[in-house]
């Protein structure tokens, strides 16, 4: 399952999420202002608290905004 960490308001948050739309991904967005479990799960998967966060296992994740990084993660 694809998740996408974001906050409100945060244009590379929004690029990311149209970037996976453009790839036809399916994701969860976990707004980790509005849901406090989900900027747990951010925490403990990044060490800190800086979005968007992209991961497709829970374990390996991309950072911020990278299509290079996304593709990687994602096998395309």
């Amino acid at each position: 399952m694809v998740k996408v960490y974001s906050i409100n308001n945060c244009p590379w948050c929004d690029k990311a999420k149209k970037y996976l739309q453009s790839r036809q991904v399916e994701y969860v967005e976990c707004n980790i202002e509005m849901d406090e479990a989900a900027l747990a799960e951010c925490k403990a998967l990044t060490n800190d608290e800086v979005v968007p966060v992209i991961t497709a296992d829970g374990k390996e994740y991309v950072l911020g905004f990278d299509k290079a990084k996304i593709d990687a993660l994602l096998g395309f």
